[in-house]
């Protein structure tokens, strides 16, 4: 197998990867992970490098994630032991004679691959996939009135997170912070309260939630979603 193509192989299965780590990094993003995060922890799970850092918590937090990670792992496995090897076989058992018109015949869906990377970065169409993939997750919501959660981030015991209030809680609706026992009773510190508008403030002692905010709290993150009967959704 001559330099051109290994490079070619290599190019290819750099592209396959790519295009695995985009779908599993979009299903771990329907089930609450920010973008960034998701991404880092499907390439480390596909690679099967290790490399999770303490973001990793926020894999083990659920029983959907444990089950998708799981799922992300053997694919990966699998992916690697097998595809990369039936590659590699078949183009060492290629005659040099075929050589050339082998290659003729990857470089255009090669080329059209590549093509498509590039436009994805582009920010209008970034713009637009990120509106599609929401509106896909608004009509495969089976609930479009239930509060939602995002995990942000693990912080030693707790984790961060953003709650949408869709509906106030019942124990919750008028009643001024101070007096809600978020934070004695439960555990759960709010620290950002942005409204319908997007302005962004610090909560006070007499802060009265409404519907259409979005909180960013700390605490543990079985309670959050417990207190704000709030589910993952896609972030």
């Amino acid at each position: 197998m001559n330099i051109y193509v290994a490079a070619t192989l290599f190019a290819l299965l750099i592209l396959l990867y790519w295009i695995i780590s985009e779908v599993f990094t979009m299903i771990f993003r329907f089930i609450g992970l920010p973008e960034d995060k998701a991404r880092f922890q499907v390439t480390s799970l596909l690679t099967g490098c290790g490399f999770t850092t303490h973001e990793s918590e926020m894999i083990l937090s659920t029983k959907r994630r444990r089950r998708l990670a799981r799922i992300t792992m053997l694919f990966g496995y699998v992916f690697n032991i097998t595809v990369v090897s039936a590659f590699v076989n078949v183009f060492l058992s290629l005659k040099v004679s075929q050589v050339g018109g082998y290659i003729a015949g990857i470089l255009i869906p090669l080329g059209t691959v590549a093509t498509l990377i590039i436009l994805a970065r582009i920010p209008a169409v970034k713009a637009w996939i990120e509106s599609s993939l929401r509106k896909a997750a608004g009509n495969l919501s089976k609930d479009k009135t239930v509060n939602t959660v995002m995990l942000i981030d693990h912080i030693g015991h707790g984790c961060i997170a953003q709650v949408a209030l869709v509906n106030v809680p019942a124990e919750l609706d008028g009643v001024p912070l101070f007096r809600s026992g978020l934070k004695e009773e439960k555990g759960i510190l709010v620290m950002l309260v942005e409204d319908h508008t997007g302005k962004i403030e610090a909560p006070h002692k007499d802060t009265v939630f409404v519907s259409g905010e979005k909180l960013t709290v700390f605490g543990d993150y079985a309670a959050i979603c417990k207190t704000f009967d709030a589910k993952e959704h896609f972030a």
